[in-house]
């Protein structure tokens, strides 16, 4: 196998580290988003990698190409690059949640919510799945528990999945992209805007709240005379 690895932040770290400590031979190049753990961490096990700000591209042929928590959509040009294609890792169960914001919107929306490995098309999250992994919540669960659940799943889904991608031996099923959502980044601030004078049910107003609870990001917003305010809320379970 010659993989093109492109990570980027705390999955794309992880991920690198279970290559570099048991597919070290696998990696003909890391792209990372610069100078950092990745970077260093790679260099330091003479394996070859680059920057994204550097010219990297065109490469020597490769098999397979992994988007690992990649933040950048990439072209047909390189899509098309690696033998087999891309694989991406996506935080959402899809086709629930596609484009941005996953786990905000799996709580405000109460749609399925997990991780899926998909095979990279022209379209956003939309190529074939690979393998899945639903990670169930509750009513203690914040936007912010998402994240960090979806975080530890996707690692855990590509670890048991790898040896499968590696050999070029798995499945792979067409998405009921119908059946879906798709949000675009924009989208998140004016379903986070609550109105004061509107009628809510409060399990959807608390959906809402909690959706965008997250220690030192924006949260859920209103507008009273002029004045901007941010609420979140907590639920704790007592029995």
């Amino acid at each position: 196998m010659r993989l093109l690895l492109m990570a980027h932040n705390v999955v794309g770290t992880r991920i690198t580290n279970f290559l570099l400590n048991n597919y070290k031979k696998d990696l003909s190049l890391v792209v990372t988003t610069g100078e950092n753990y990745i970077f260093r961490e790679c260099n330091r096990m003479s394996v070859p990698v680059r920057t994204s700000t550097e010219k990297w591209y065109p490469i020597p042929p490769v098999d397979l190409g992994i988007l690992a928590w990649w933040p950048h959509i990439i072209k047909k040009e390189l899509i098309e690059f690696p033998k087999h294609g891309f694989i991406n890792t996506h935080p959402s169960y899809l086709p629930y949640n596609r484009g941005k914001h996953y786990n905000f919107w799996a709580l405000a929306e109460q749609t399925p919510f997990g991780v899926t490995l998909h095979r990279v098309d022209e379209g956003i999250d939309t190529g074939p799945i690979i393998a899945q992994r639903k990670i169930p919540y509750g009513w203690t669960d914040t936007g912010e528990t998402l994240y960090y659940k979806a975080q530890d799943a996707m690692v855990d889904l590509f670890m048991e999945t790898y040896p499968k991608l590696r050999r070029l031996k798995f499945k792979e099923r067409k998405q009921a992209t119908d059946k879906g959502s798709f949000h675009k980044a924009e989208d998140i601030a004016l379903a986070s805007q609550i109105h004061l004078d509107a009628t809510y049910k409060a399990r959807d107003l608390l959906n809402l709240l909690r959706a965008r609870t997250f220690d030192l990001k924006p949260n859920c917003w209103f507008m009273d005379k002029g004045i901007e305010y941010e609420v979140t809320t907590k639920i704790r379970r007592v029995s």
